[in-house]
């Protein structure tokens, strides 16, 4: 086994990331997604590949490990701690309460440990040094091979990529399990070189090592969330939204208490949290996507003792309740203070900038000039657009808060002030109900509502 050599990452950076985990998943989907929408932006389309290592956790060799800790640094009584912690365990199997003989535990790191995951992660961190093109990320033993198409010869790259990943696993004692490998491709339906050449159907497949060829698929879930190669998220809102309503139902069939104390506090501990997960990665920018979400929570409301009659915009503010877009809105809000203020990585590259007026502002990406106007309108709706726009809405008295407790008091004062007035199936609304909806800044830079 070879260990190449890092030369960026660092332990350091592994803490960072392990320190983050709660909003890790989301900050790799934002970075991923990002990724893909400015290779649309350049008019470029981008191949995904997602591997599946079988058993990955319980097939981390320790020998190699210890190996590769050391190339990494490690070394002294941290290392022979680490030591200590993996070898030597012993494991047995219980059936109707007959116990096997111990056995040894030969590989695999211990999971459900702060450790094992951290350990996991070295292991595997020089697969990008495999790779001649393409992009690796990895969340656990999530990994994803991504790289931009712009000619014929990109793929035959993406498929070498591909084929020295497998020969890696094979070299450092891992499986990967090519009968589960994903393919997804998203087109920009500008690019002409693949209808300029015969058998074109060949050129959207790859073959793995094993011979199993991968066909493009719709949509491939990515950690929790659905990607879709339209880049749309109908599909992942959809089937959260018919998930939600199951589960909301079966709360009002088992819970007789319809009081508001009890109702919501099902509400939010079960059944929102299912509608927010990720949500600044996906958040939707068409009425009939909110409107499904919404109806969710219209539907759970209206079951609500003392709610009967109430129309529900009345509930929500019967209730205290922030419509789920205003909420969603909020998440993207605090997620611009915290990279405005580095608790989380950075990776779209949003700029700010102070100005004495008004504060703290983000620039707003534009798009290239070549770009086609329906690339412009997934653009806009995406994280790295709507962040900025939606941040550049707040007063200095908001956006210069200096801790995040203090930003969400301010930042909750503020929508406290914003209308919330959610697009539902039959209400007439008086607009689409963003924040961007209801607030603008006029030429002097002060804030004002459109009522």
């Amino acid at each position: 086994m070879m260990v190449l050599p890092v030369e960026g990452p660092t332990l350091n950076r592994f803490a960072r990331a392990l320190k983050l985990s709660p909003v890790a998943k989301y900050l790799r989907g934002l970075s991923h997604y990002d990724t893909i929408l400015r290779n649309l932006n350049s008019g470029d389309e981008t191949d995904v590949i997602y591997l599946d290592f079988s058993k990955a956790f319980d097939k981390v060799d320790h020998g190699l490990l210890l190996k590769k800790l050391k190339h990494y640094g490690v070394g002294g009584k941290l290392l022979e701690w680490i030591r200590e912690f993996l070898v030597n365990r012993k494991q047995i199997v219980t059936v109707n309460g007959v116990h096997s003989e111990p056995a040894d535990v030969l590989s695999g790191v211990p999971q459900g440990t702060v450790l094992g995951p951290l350990l996991f992660l070295l292991y595997i961190n020089d697969l990008e040094k495999v790779v001649s093109t393409s992009v690796v990320a990895s969340f656990a033993d999530d990994t994803r091979l991504l790289a931009p198409i712009r000619e014929e010869g990109d793929t035959l790259l993406l498929q070498e990529d591909m084929n020295s990943v497998v020969t890696w696993s094979v070299e450092n004692n891992m499986v990967l399990h090519e009968g589960k490998f994903e393919f997804l491709c998203y087109r920009n339906g500008s690019s002409k070189w693949l209808e300029e050449i015969p058998f074109t159907d060949q050129y959207l497949k790859y073959n793995t090592p094993a011979g199993i060829t991968l066909c493009p698929q719709s949509s491939v879930r990515d950690l929790g969330v659905i990607l879709s190669s339209d880049y749309h998220w109908r599909t992942h809102i959809n089937q959260i939204a018919a998930g939600a309503r199951q589960l909301a139902s079966w709360a009002l069939g088992v819970f007789r208490d319809r009081s508001a104390a009890v109702m919501l506090t099902i509400w939010k501990s079960l059944i929102r949290c299912k509608l927010e997960y990720c949500c600044p990665l996906w958040h939707p920018h068409r009425l009939e996507d909110v409107k499904t979400l919404e109806n969710v929570q219209r539907f759970f409301t209206r079951h609500i003792a003392g709610m009967e009659g109430a129309d529900y915009w009345e509930r929500l503010k019967r209730l205290r309740l922030q419509s789920l877009q205003r909420r969603r809105e909020r998440y993207i809000t605090i997620h611009m203070w915290k990279l405005l203020h580095k608790l989380v990585p950075n990776d779209l590259n949003v700029e700010f900038y102070h100005r004495e007026r008004l504060g703290w502002r983000a620039r707003i990406p534009v798009l290239f000039k070549r770009s086609r106007q329906s690339s412009s309108t997934i653009f806009d709706a995406s994280f790295a657009v709507n962040g900025p726009k939606l941040w550049n809405l707040l007063p200095k008295s908001v956006n210069s808060a200096t801790t995040l407790d203090s930003f969400k008091v301010h930042l909750g004062a503020f929508l406290e002030s914003v209308p919330d007035c959610p697009p539902t199936t039959g209400y007439t609304a008086a607009n689409a109900n963003s924040m961007l909806n209801w607030c603008n800044f006029n030429q002097q830079g002060g804030l004002r509502q459109k009522l």
